[in-house]
């Protein structure tokens, strides 16, 4: 298979096991609690027996609102290419489109998005706030208009990179300014969605490296928050804090003090920039071992699912898709789908599944 076809099945893939993964514990707020549950060590397989009320039992790990909505972000990309529309109102249109699923309701002017009949991306899991009530707004014909920070944006835009690099589809400064145009579409503090930028502008990279290493990824981060500068030079303050936390992650994988108090000491998860840089310490810290990498992800008292999410796609951009141990891709939930829509992104042609 063409290496870069694999780098991005691993990065769509990978970013639904670290959602998985990450999805039962997001909301026990101590460690204790996730040891009680799990073990000592915490979750450490996707948990495929937990589901959610009003659903049945699958027998997979279901994801998050994460993964639903890279999907939608994946199909409105595809759609604007197909109908030769705008990108950033692409994604838009397929956002709104996630946003009926969550609230049951149909509409004659957004029905795009082939996935939006699949029953997995019909159910509400765990939707977060701001992206409801932004949603909400665009669709009532309303402008958003919020200061929210919040990982909603950096979860979703992994599509934007996937879709970009191939054959330099599109320049990565251009990649990273719709990632982060997709991500402030309901996020508009900066640090909602610079966070998207600077993962989008990694993630490439990774994908395109033949040989990725733990010190290219850090040499990635560091352009990447210099090409920040560049697209955002309206936000110095937001920029400089994006850059200092990164730094802030590279130094804390280097030393020897456990996962737990390093991801601590850079926060929670709940906001975009703790998010990524959670996420990043833990790809840098494991760079060599994709199951340790999304367990130091999830296993802390924050927003799991997206900081697993979100180190699965770029981990999952470094190392491919033939790389993610076996038992992650029988478990995980829609993974023929999460596969047949990184094929697409490849081709950059739409192919909608019969049924």
């Amino acid at each position: 298979m063409n290496t870069l076809q694999d780098r991005i099945r691993g990065s769509l893939i990978g970013g639904a096991i670290g959602d998985a993964l990450g999805y039962p514990v997001e909301f026990l707020y101590t460690m204790r609690m996730i040891q009680n549950q799990y073990g000592e060590r915490g979750i450490t397989r996707l948990d495929t027996k937990k589901h959610w009320i009003g659903e049945g039992q699958s027998g997979k790990a279901v994801v998050s609102d994460d993964t639903q909505m890279t999907l939608f972000t994946a199909n409105g990309i595809l759609n604007a290419v197909k109908q030769g529309n705008d990108m950033k109102q692409g994604i838009c249109r397929a956002y709104v489109e996630w946003f009926l699923t969550q609230i049951g309701k149909k509409s004659s002017d957004y029905h795009d998005c082939w996935i939006q009949d699949i029953p997995e991306l019909n159910q509400r899991r765990a939707p977060g706030n701001t992206c409801m009530s932004a949603l909400s707004d665009i669709f009532a014909g309303r402008k958003p208009n919020n200061n929210s920070k919040g990982c909603g944006g950096v979860m979703r835009v992994a599509p934007v990179a996937l879709y970009a690099v191939v054959d330099r589809r599109m320049s990565i400064e251009a990649s990273d300014q719709l990632a982060g145009d997709a991500a402030e579409m309901t996020h508009q503090h900066p640090l909602g969605f610079i966070p998207a930028a600077l993962m989008s502008h990694i993630i490439y990279r990774l994908a395109l490296d033949e040989q990725p290493s733990r010190q290219a990824l850090v040499s990635y981060i560091r352009e990447g928050v210099e090409m920040m500068k560049i697209i955002y030079p309206q936000y110095p303050s937001a920029v400089s804090d994006m850059g200092q936390q990164t730094e802030q992650a590279i130094e804390k994988f280097l030393n020897d003090k456990p996962d737990l108090r390093n991801i601590s000491a850079l926060g929670e998860g709940w906001v975009g920039d703790e998010a990524l840089v959670i996420a990043l310490y833990c790809a840098l810290r494991h760079f060599d071992n994709f199951k340790e990498a999304l367990i130091a992800a999830v296993n802390h008292p924050g927003d799991s699912d997206s900081t697993g999410a979100v180190c699965g796609n770029i981990l999952g951009a470094a190392i491919g898709y033939e790389a993610i141990p076996q038992h992650f891709k029988d478990d995980v939930e829609m993974h023929d789908l999460i596969l047949h829509m990184a094929d697409d992104l490849y081709r950059g042609e739409i192919s909608p599944i019969l049924h």
